[in-house]
């Protein structure tokens, strides 16, 4: 079915924005003020994330209402270790991204600019509604970065906190500090990738910077009540090497403090950067053990099957008390109120009761207009 730009809902009105001062006679450009990419739109214009768009003087969303697709997953995908372990989560995306990461694992979605990539239609009321009817504790943004379509998102996670359910971001963190107030605000947990510990990098690989992120990751935990996170991404000969990932793990441990998880995961060659090999099982081990050395208390192994690198242990008394093997729960010796049994020490994080796990399966759903 050819789909219409100009229909209500792909023209819905954006936020965070302002009109640049012009000359007589001519029309103004407008500047987004969501991302620190700042982008200046002169009319019909559309910014660097493809969605949001200068259309008669006034800043729309083109993708408010419309998604890449919806998938029932486990709540380790995300991935998000401490947050309700074992539960499904609603997972949707839409398109574009506000970064150009050479590397993006989900570049069909995020560097999509066919807008027939979204082929369902939902407003936030009914993926509230679906969430609820197909049993998820909690529904995702992800696929592509949420805070391009910020006000969808915010609306969304408004819809399903009404009827108890939980939401969560899964984001790069590239917002500016008023959105990004909002933004968490209205989320329960974030997992926020940071791609490297370096301003080169993020320069020349994903076309933003390093410090809005520290500045972000900083911003939500201290900040929000919102749960965080943190994946990196670790790409052979880029961002790998020990004395980066000991400076991120030595800044974590400062800044943010011993009990934030963060994910070491694994590449494989997609994208630009196809001509790169995938990451050895090895190279997560040693960014593991050099995290732990740093002082970080819960470090993960994501994209590969590792018992070790997947399990939840107790930082006190070091019994395993959640071993997984990827996506999958293994065994869970974790109290209702989050204490380890052998020595009452407090796991970081929220779980409650834990019941049969989801399991690592992935089903995608439709959801009916509402």
């Amino acid at each position: 079915m050819e789909r219409n730009l100009n229909t209500p809902e792909a023209c819905h009105p954006a936020r965070w924005w302002h009109t640049l001062p012009h000359e007589e006679g001519k029309l103004a450009r407008l500047q987004c003020d969501l991302c620190p990419r700042d982008c200046t739109l002169h009319e019909g214009q559309r910014g660097a994330c493809f969605v949001r768009q200068n259309l008669g003087g006034q800043m729309i969303l083109t993708t408010y209402g419309r998604s890449s697709g919806f998938c029932i997953d486990p709540i380790e995908k995300k991935p998000l270790n401490h947050f309700h372990p074992g539960s499904s989560i609603l997972s949707f995306g839409t398109a574009g991204c506000n970064l150009t990461c050479k590397f993006c694992q989900n570049w069909d979605i995020s560097k999509s600019r066919n807008m027939d990539t979204l082929m369902d239609a939902a407003s936030p009321e009914g993926i509230a509604s679906a969430a609820a009817a197909y049993g998820a504790q909690s529904v995702a943004f992800t696929y592509n970065d949420p805070v391009i379509f910020a006000e969808y998102a915010i609306d969304t996670a408004l819809a399903c906190h009404k009827r108890g359910i939980k939401t969560v971001a899964v984001t790069a963190g590239y917002i500016h500090r008023e959105p990004a107030k909002e933004f968490y605000a209205v989320m329960d947990a974030a997992n926020v990738d940071l791609k490297a510990f370096s301003d080169d990098f993020y320069v020349k690989l994903c076309g933003g910077r390093l410090q809005p992120v520290l500045d972000g990751l900083a911003y939500i935990h201290h900040e929000t009540a919102c749960w965080l996170e943190i994946t990196t991404l670790l790409i052979p000969g880029k961002n790998d090497s020990s004395g980066e990932i000991k400076a991120l793990s030595n800044w974590v441990a400062r800044e943010l403090g011993p009990d934030v998880p963060v994910h070491f995961t694994a590449f494989h060659p997609d994208w630009k950067m196809g001509d790169l090999p995938r990451t050895p099982q090895a190279t997560l081990t040693h960014a593991r053990h050099l995290a732990m050395d740093a002082g970080l208390n819960y470090v993960y192994m994501g994209n590969v099957h590792d018992t070790d690198g997947g399990t939840t242990f107790c930082p006190n008394c070091q019994a395993a008390l959640i071993e997984r093997d990827w996506h999958t729960i293994r065994h869970y010796d974790l109290p209702e109120n989050g204490h380890c049994p052998h020595c009452q020490t407090p796991i970081s994080g929220y779980f409650g009761r834990f019941g049969k796990p989801f399991g690592a399966q992935r089903i995608p759903v439709r959801l009916a207009r509402r």
